[in-house]
């Protein structure tokens, strides 16, 4: 199916667009008003009317013209997210690579935040009606249930995310017009000059501006997610979002100028509901919180799965746990992000102490986002001028948030800086150490031992080890494979085969390819096999090498049949055994020391994280690892002498 066709503007499209894009900005109203009055400060008039105005504006700027209208145009075969930007312009420079690393790795940061702060959000709202319950508990409860269920695919659940989330936004917009028909004057935000006025006459102006960016968190993921419902769906539902939004922190505005002059002391969010109302609102609230938390746990599934594509993480094992296309499940980032959010709710506590660590990761994505954007631009060949007049105003907007989230640093802000820092760190480390390995090419004519391979092939005397011998290679050429696999077959432990199959497997940006390439080095007994798998396709190779020889015996470019006893054999093409290389990294190499800790850093993560056999989808019965010591640079001289003793006559 085309993207257009997947894609196309229709009702369920839009409903299911309010399920799956817009959790996370739609839940902003559950704490952003709070953050900009401040809990337990002086109600004032201008902080209310002014701050109102500055998150009306930020909306409008930031998510609505930059996002909606200019960023989710540059998508990538109808995929969307930072990395897929990156990828449509990473040949334009080498140096873009560095802000798409510090911006994954804060938006995957954002991933570990997001859960906590809209769960905890709306079960805080449970304090009103019963002090002193226990919210932490709670919070982690529900956190914890949502990472168990994504194991078994949640498209169960996703049916009624949309339905959810409409009811989720026509509350937001009808709580909020019931409080600002009563107070009119609320609209005067709408003047731009009331916030301007705030930010002057404020002498925490950019403590408030980082309040009022919580408002726009969110846009990122909204991009990051356009591959799951596409351009149309997403720019048309954001009008009613963004309505429902609006109506509701006027609304909260409303309420507190009613409280003007009295100490913050309830959630205006929650305050501007009815007594009879607040039950409902909270279950509402919390369902959209999850609906949020689950976006971004989907969101960052698929980024991982990029930077995989990338090369900027090591291949981790990757499920599909329904027939939903695109859903994917990657067991170690469900972990990573699980223990990430229970952490950030144990040590903060309350969502309040979260907001300086959530704003800070989100606007570090957005400004990477934006170098991006604008080289994205340059290829597409927009007016120079038009490029330096957005690049300017949004490094210098987006630049004023982050130096306004950096004044919390000591808030809550680190956090995100530690665990931005540590991935960053991961990807840097992981990028350098396949750059070294590189370098140092261990690749060989498959041709210049083909002699040997047949005549291995044809010697009764050795036991056979396989009917098909396949070898993952990582040597993109159709001619060549790595000098390893070649000594493992040769020298190791003679591997004696009826056909030789060397298989390189190259992951596309398109999602979905699925296409390979077969070159026949000797018919019938050596062939290499290039497949071109999309970053969205599960690999199989049990299942895909099955398929490549029975078409080739189909169309009699292999003949296997004489090999067996009867030619109506139930399996015509025999039975498969797949050798994975595992290396490790040789005393034998002169490497500089550098070079060798992170060889040696990045060899030994890769043996953590996953085992190659799951990441190729082989079964366990038919796949043979083996340990090789990779030996880059050998030993030259070694000052080694021998010396003779001559015996003495006694």
């Amino acid at each position: 199916m085309s993207n257009q066709a997947h894609h196309r503007l229709s009702t369920a499209g839009l409903l299911i667009t309010l399920g799956i894009i817009f959790g996370d900005i739609g839940t902003s109203p559950l704490y952003v008003m709070k953050a900009i009055v401040g809990e337990g400060k002086i109600v004032d008039r201008l902080v209310v009317l002014g701050g109102v105005s500055l998150v009306f504006w930020t909306l409008t700027i930031q998510t609505t013209l930059k996002y909606v209208l200019l960023v989710l145009q540059a998508d990538n075969k109808g995929e969307g997210g930072i990395f897929s930007l990156y990828s449509l312009i990473k040949r334009r420079q080498r140096w873009l690579m560095f802000p798409a690393l510090v911006g994954g790795a804060a938006m995957l940061a954002e991933g570990m935040i997001t859960p906590p702060i809209t769960v905890s959000s709306a079960i805080e709202g449970l304090a009103i009606k019963y002090p002193g319950i226990p919210t932490v508990g709670i919070t982690i409860a529900i956190i914890s249930a949502l990472f168990f269920i994504q194991r078994f695919g949640t498209v169960a659940v996703g049916k009624g995310f949309g339905p959810i989330m409409f009811i989720w936004f026509t509350m937001l917009g009808v709580l909020g017009l019931s409080q600002a028909i009563y107070m009119p004057e609320v609209f005067q935000a709408i003047n731009p000059m009331m916030g301007i006025q705030l930010l002057q006459s404020s002498p925490s102006m950019l403590i408030v501006m980082g309040a009022v960016f919580l408002c726009t968190t969110g846009a990122e993921a909204l991009y990051a997610d356009l591959g799951h419902c596409g351009r149309q769906n997403i720019r048309i539902s954001w009008i009613y979002v963004k309505i429902s939004l609006l109506l509701n922190y006027f609304g909260q505005a409303a309420w507190l100028l009613h409280h003007t002059g009295k100490p913050l002391e309830e959630n205006p969010f929650y305050g501007i509901m009815p007594q009879w109302f607040l039950w409902p609102g909270i279950i509402i609230a919390t369902f959209a919180a999850i609906i949020a938390s689950q976006s971004m746990i989907s969101g960052s599934f698929t980024l991982a799965s990029e930077a995989i594509r990338l090369g900027f993480l090591p291949k981790m094992t990757v499920k599909f746990p329904t027939n939903m296309k695109g859903q994917i499940y990657i067991p170690a980032v469900n972990t990573f992000l699980w223990l990430g959010c229970v952490s950030v709710v144990l040590y903060f506590q309350q969502s309040s102490r979260m907001e300086a660590a959530y704003g800070l990761s989100v606007v570090c994505t957005m400004l990477c986002t934006t170098i991006l954007l604008s080289n994205w631009m340059v290829l597409q060949r927009v007016k120079s001028g038009f490029i330096w007049l957005f690049l300017v105003f949004y490094l210098a907007w987006e630049g004023s948030f982050f130096i306004a989230n950096t004044l919390k640093f000591f808030e809550g802000g680190y956090v995100t800086v530690i665990m931005g820092a540590l991935l960053f760190g991961m990807m840097l480390l992981w990028v350098t150490a396949r750059r070294i390995r590189s370098r140092y090419n261990d690749e060989v004519k498959i041709k210049d031992y083909l002699d040997q391979l047949i005549s291995l092939s044809n010697d009764s005397d050795i036991p056979k080890y396989a009917t098909n011998l396949v070898f993952m290679s990582g040597a993109k050429n159709h001619k060549k494979v790595e000098d390893k696999v070649l000594y493992s077959i040769l020298q190791t432990q003679p591997k004696r085969a009826d056909v030789y199959w060397f298989v390189h497997i190259e992951t596309t940006d398109e999602p979905f390819t699925m296409e390979y390439e077969v070159n026949t080095i000797a018919p019938d007994d050596v062939y290499k096999v290039n497949f071109r798998l999309g970053f969205r396709v599960q690999q199989r190779m049990n299942v895909f090498m099955n398929l490549v020889v029975q078409q080739l015996v189909e169309n009699d470019e292999l003949t296997i049949y004489s090999r067996y006893h009867s030619s109506a054999s139930k399996y015509p093409t025999g039975d498969f055994r797949f050798v994975i290389i595992q290396e490790f990294l040789s005393n034998e190499n002169e490497l500089p020391w550098k070079d060798q800790l992170i060889l040696s850093v990045y060899l030994t993560v890769k043996g953590w994280v996953s085992s190659p056999k799951n990441w190729f989808g082989l079964d366990s019965d038919s796949v043979e690892e083996e340990q090789a010591p990779l030996v880059l640079q050998p030993v030259k001289e070694m000052n080694l002498r021998r010396v003779i003793r001559k015996e003495t006559k006694g």
